[in-house]
C-alpha cells in the first residue's frame, strides 16, 4: 500500500470517519426527516380519506335533502288539495245552513201571519156576531135573548154535523172560518172519534165545519150550501 503511495492507517481512519459521520446523519437527521415526511403523508392520507368521506357526507346529504324537500313538496300539494277540499265543504255547509234558515225563517213567517190572522179573525168574530144577530133581529122582527144570541153564534161558525158520528180514524182535520173558542174546540173533539185533531182557519168557507177524517170529508160550510144553492137554481 504504501508503494502505491496509500497510507492504510490513514485511509482506515478516513473510512470509520465517513462511517461515523453516516451514521450520525442517519441518526440526527435521516431518521427524524424520514419521520416528519411518513407524519405528513399520514396527515396526507387522513386529509384525502376525510374529503372522501366528506364527499360521501355531502352527498348523502343532498340526497336526504332532494327527499325531505319531495316530501315537503308532497305535503304541501296534500295540504293544498284537503284545504281546499276542506273549503268546498265548508261552503257547501254554509249554504245548506242559509238555505235551512232560509226555510225556517219562511216557515216561522208563515206561522206568525198565519197566527196573527187568526187573532184579527177572532178579533172580528164578536163584531161578525153583532152584525150577524142585528141581521137575525131584523129578520124575526123581534129581540133574541143572549143565549139565543149565542146558541145562533156558536151553530153558524162551530156546529158539528151529525154525520161525523159515523166516522173514526187515528187523525182529523177540522176546518172553520174563524178561529173557534176553547170550549168550542172540546166539543168538537168530543163528538169526533179520533185520538188527534187539529184545527185550521179558512175564512173562505165563511162558516161552518169541514171536517176530514181519514179520507172521508164532511163539508158542511156555509160556502159549500150556497154553492149547492146555487146550483139547485140553475
Amino acid at each position: 500500500m504504501e508503494a502505491l503511495g496509500i497510507n492504510l492507517g490513514y485511509l482506515i481512519m478516513q473510512v470509520l470517519g465517513i462511517l461515523i459521520l453516516l451514521l450520525l446523519l442517519k441518526g440526527l437527521l435521516y431518521g427524524p426527516v424520514l419521520r416528519v415526511l411518513e407524519e405528513r403523508q399520514a396527515k396526507i392520507a387522513k386529509g384525502l380519506e376525510d374529503a372522501r368521506q366528506a364527499a360521501i357526507a355531502r352527498d348523502n346529504a343532498d340526497a336526504d335533502a332532494k327527499k325531505i324537500l319531495d316530501l315537503a313538496r308532497q305535503e304541501s300539494a296534500k295540504i293544498r288539495q284537503d284545504a281546499a277540499a276542506q273549503g268546498e265543504e265548508t261552503r257547501k255547509g254554509i249554504i245548506v245552513q242559509a238555505e235551512d234558515e232560509a226555510r225556517n225563517i219562511k216557515t216561522d213567517a208563515a206561522a206568525e201571519a198565519e197566527q196573527e190572522r187568526d187573532r184579527i179573525l177572532a178579533d172580528l168574530r164578536s163584531q161578525v156576531a153583532a152584525i150577524a144577530i142585528a141581521a137575525a133581529n131584523k129578520l124575526v122582527g123581534d129581540s133574541l135573548d143572549e143565549a139565543r144570541q149565542r146558541q145562533l153564534i156558536a151553530d153558524f161558525f162551530a156546529k158539528v154535523p151529525a154525520s161525523v158520528t159515523q166516522m173514526s180514524g187515528a187523525s182529523a182535520t177540522v176546518t172553520s172560518a174563524l178561529p173557534l173558542t176553547d170550549a168550542e174546540q172540546a166539543n168538537v173533539r168530543k163528538a169526533l172519534k179520533a185520538d188527534t185533531v187539529t184545527f185550521r182557519v179558512d175564512p173562505s168557507i165563511l162558516g161552518g165545519l169541514v171536517i176530514r177524517v181519514g179520507d172521508r170529508v164532511v163539508d158542511d160550510s156555509v160556502a159549500n150550501r150556497m154553492s149547492a144553492l146555487r146550483d139547485s137554481l140553475n
